[in-house]
């Protein structure tokens, strides 16, 4: 055979392999689309257990720019504050986009509350153990003026709780090898306090609370599921 010829079917098979590959390793099937609409509102219950939504108490506002980008973001938005049987109160905080495959990274607490103008320090990463897995989460503290507000979130990319960072990009490129386009939502749980101990403690009663209340589709969306 020709090495003229030999050189074409060499570049030909190359190309095919190539566009094989560029098939597979480019997402085209949005989970979002497969699993159906829904509305956090309505998936979130306003009263569980011992916590009810205080509508007295607006959760903290971000300034008019950050919330254009929140917007490009996200698909929905919730802000709620509960508060218990003790007066103690608790800031919830959902965020949910439909595409995590196109840049649409989630708007960290890190990033927004410094935003805002507060002084973000102490991060560490730990899990909360619940009845349906240990709930991989980063923890914050936020300070402006004579706010303190210590900080508990977690990111869930696809079906999959994850921490921000290496962990989150992981799970993004494994939905993306099998050609998906995965949702996310980043879940976050504040409360006021300089005693961080305290707030984590109630942070963490309040989270298995939730979990519990609500019903496995809606859980699966806030938490996803874990590895047997």
């Amino acid at each position: 055979m020709k090495k003229s010829m030999m050189v074409s079917l060499t570049l030909g098979a190359l190309m095919v392999s190539s566009a094989a590959v560029t098939k597979v390793v480019t997402p085209s099937v949005k989970m979002a689309d497969a699993q159906g609409r829904f509305s956090l509102a309505q998936m979130v219950p306003q009263s569980f257990g011992d916590w009810r939504e205080d509508t007295s108490i607006i959760p903290l506002q971000v300034d008019p720019a950050t919330q254009a980008k929140l917007d490009k973001i996200y698909n929905q938005t919730l802000a709620r504050t509960y508060i218990n049987g003790a007066g103690q109160r608790i800031m919830l905080s959902i965020a949910y986009g439909g595409d995590q495959g196109d840049n649409m990274g989630v708007h960290k607490p890190e990033v927004c509350y410094t935003a805002q103008g507060f002084d973000v320090s102490g991060a560490k990463t730990g899990s909360i153990p619940t009845a349906f897995g240990a709930l991989p989460v980063k923890r914050l503290y936020a300070v402006a003026g004579a706010r303190n507000e210590p900080i508990t979130y977690w990111i869930t990319v696809g079906k999959k709780a994850t921490l921000p960072g290496m962990q989150q990009r992981l799970q993004e490129l494994r939905y993306g090898l099998t050609g998906k386009v995965p949702d996310g939502m980043l879940v976050r749980v504040s409360s006021i306090g300089a005693d961080t101990a305290v707030a984590y403690s109630l942070q963490e009663s309040f989270i298995k609370s939730l979990l519990q209340s609500m019903d496995e589709p809606s859980r699966v969306r806030l938490i996803g599921v874990f590895d047997a």
